[in-house]
């Protein structure tokens, strides 16, 4: 085990060196260049290739390169073109709200997905196999932005059940100490915090929910069909094993395997890409600062934002692999 994780973890780094390269030459490519979105309006040739001078862009590629690496590796990636902010506080400060968005929608997708999508599998043919079809068909092919709005108009603008954006209502903020909401709330006392923080979380978390909910559904009834015509679950029947003891520890455990990659790479997906969730809701994390970064050609967030996002994918997906060993004693990590 400990051999396959050092193995992986040294496999992280030509990767981030290779999507180094590839950051690096795009930013680069884009119209204007970082001098260009710098000066804005004010831009003119002259003013360009000063402002290139001073910020070394007149030098090699070679060399801009090396010296961008130097920076990423002590963790300075300059400062915000449209605060003057270090990217890194930026980032530090919102991050946590996507944590928190993404690990809710994560436990509703799971929570959900695996019990549906078994129930499903061992009732094919039926009602509520038919039903969980559709209603996985119709999770992923409705928009993320208008299942928001949606959900908004209902439930916050209609009914007046939960807050419609934001994540805290005004004057309920509780005391930053780890930056999530409904945590710095308990962990401060500050219960009605916490519950407002919660109400807040609710809608977007299940807008983010729906398309991996609806992928894990679809994983697991295929996956546990699978398991379920395979010889050994006859030969387990067939020995008299008790009806709970062939689902939990031979049909399910076998087909959790691909449903935990499945996972892993929703959650990356998530991590990165609730920008259109995070507009709707107001929710000021990372997906954020991705959209006005690229709106207004903010350079030193986008490189930042993009290696984060890369190496967050990274570590995730090598956290599944280490789950395989747990759920299926059979692998074997060495």
């Amino acid at each position: 085990m400990l051999r396959f994780l050092i193995r992986r973890l040294l496999q992280v780094i030509p990767t981030l060196l290779l999507l180094s390269v590839a950051v690096f030459a795009w930013l680069r490519a884009l119209p204007g260049g970082p001098a260009g979105a710098l000066l804005g309006d004010k831009a003119t040739p002259e003013k360009i290739a000063s402002l290139n001078r001073v910020l070394g862009l007149d030098r090699p590629i070679w060399e801009q390169y090396l010296r961008f690496l130097g920076r990423v590796a002590t963790g300075d990636f300059g400062s915000s073109l449209i605060t003057g902010e270090p990217v890194t506080t930026e980032i530090g400060r919102a991050l946590p709200a996507t944590i928190e968005l993404t690990g809710m929608a994560l436990f509703i997708a799971i929570v959900l997905g695996i019990p549906l999508g078994y129930l499903a599998a061992t009732r094919r043919g039926t009602a509520l196999d038919s039903a969980t079809i559709v209603a996985t068909l119709v999770g992923v092919a409705v928009p993320v932005f208008f299942l928001g709005y949606l959900l908004k108009s209902w439930f916050a603008v209609k009914l007046g059940w939960l807050p419609p954006s934001g994540r805290a209502s005004v004057g309920l903020d509780a005391t930053r100490v780890t930056g999530f909401a409904v945590l710095d709330g308990l962990l401060t006392r500050e219960f009605d915090a916490s519950l407002d923080a919660m109400k807040h979380l609710i809608l977007p978390a299940v807008t983010v929910a729906t398309i991996p909910l609806a992928v894990i559904v679809r994983i697991t009834r295929a996956s546990v069909l699978d398991v379920l015509g395979a010889d050994f679950i006859r030969t387990a029947r067939a020995k008299g094993l008790a009806p709970g003891t062939v689902r939990g520890r031979h049909v399910l455990r076998n087909a959790l395997l691909p449903v935990s990659t499945t996972i892993g790479l929703q959650t990356g997906l998530l991590l990165v890409g609730a920008v259109l969730t995070e507009k709707v809701f107001v929710w000021g994390g990372v997906g954020t600062l991705l959209a006005d970064g690229i709106y207004r050609h903010d350079y030193p967030r986008l490189q930042a934002l993009l290696m984060l996002g890369a190496l967050l994918y990274l570590l995730v997906n090598l956290l599944v692999d280490l789950s395989y060993a747990i759920i299926d004693p059979r692998v074997r990590l060495s």
